[in-house]
């Protein structure tokens, strides 16, 4: 349901049109970590739904002062706020908030937990290149697995629509008993890649780690970058996925970034779209309102 209601979205964008589906409805994007696609996709689809955003920062609000998380934005949300996006850098930081909050909270990324709505875009992604088909299909994801939420949120939707996954990195960047997730583990990105339906190469986040866990960026690119050799090792209508933002010629070579098999740009767009799906159904939600009974959109024509 929710991919359906992005695709009509991506629709609804690309004519240049906007819903009042959210009029209304306050929107506050709480982001206490640097982020460019998850922010400015939250906001640009809070306002095509015509919803009201309003930003929230730890560097100038009370929090600098020693106020918590959560009495900032219970402040927030006693403005009669209606909706939370939160990004955070704690693990369950945003299970914690929707227990103690009166308003709907949506999970923008809590530490290296999960990041929901990136694995929302990534799957709506996949659906196009596949087709509508996940049964049979198997990806790899290659990379800094121990640290990234988006592997995690991505790995949980994959196994749900029946795709299979194959994960590869370094050991030292590969969480323990990661095989309880379902997932095959390879032991070089070459075995992960031959035959996969998709790639998704994972940036290092040098952010998250205490310590150095790789020997340098030069040999973690020879070794576990994705390139175009390797790239030629999937099936010939295989894609390459990243969720960004990417270190070019690090964990991925430019030359596949920008290649045929690149769908990155496209998985940015469906971000925006799968927000819009996020935020009408969540302030659904708040208003206790069936699937039968939502409003529709404003109602666009365009083509396929």
């Amino acid at each position: 349901m929710l991919l359906d209601r992005a695709v009509h979205y991506r629709a609804m964008v690309r004519a240049g049109r906007v819903s009042e589906a959210l009029r209304g409805v306050a929107v506050c994007l709480a982001f206490f970590e640097d982020s460019t696609r998850t922010r400015v996709s939250f906001v640009l689809a809070a306002q095509r739904l015509g919803a009201i955003p309003v930003m929230l920062f730890a560097q100038g609000s009370s929090m600098s002062k020693g106020e918590t998380l959560l009495d900032t934005l219970r402040t927030v949300v006693s403005m009669k706020v209606d909706l939370v996006v939160v990004r955070h850098r704690a693990a369950g930081a945003a299970a914690y908030l929707a227990r103690h909050l009166d308003a709907g909270v949506i999970n923008a990324g809590d530490g290296t937990h999960e990041h929901p709505t990136q694995g929302l875009l990534d799957l709506l992604t996949l659906r196009d290149a596949w087709h509508g088909r996940f049964e049979g299909r198997r990806i790899a994801i290659v990379g800094d697995l121990a640290h990234s939420r988006v592997a995690r949120s991505a790995m949980f939707g994959l196994r749900t629509l029946g795709a299979s996954v194959t994960v590869a990195g370094p050991a030292t960047l590969l969480p323990a008993g990661i095989e309880a997730f379902g997932c095959e583990v390879a032991p070089s990105v070459e075995q992960a890649m031959r035959g996969a339906d998709a790639v998704m190469a994972l940036r290092i986040q040098r952010e998250r780690m205490e310590q150095s866990l790789i020997p340098s960026t030069h040999e973690y690119a020879r070794v576990w970058g994705v390139n175009a050799e390797r790239v030629e090792l999937m099936k010939p209508d295989a894609v390459v996925m990243h969720p960004g933002p990417f270190n070019r010629d690090v964990e991925i070579t430019s030359d596949v970034v920008d290649g045929p098999r690149s769908v990155i740009w496209r998985q940015v767009e469906n971000g925006a779209a799968v927000r819009c799906a996020v935020l009408e159904r969540c302030a659904q939600g708040r208003r206790a309102l069936t699937a039968a009974e939502w409003p529709e959109p404003l109602s666009v024509e365009v083509p396929e």
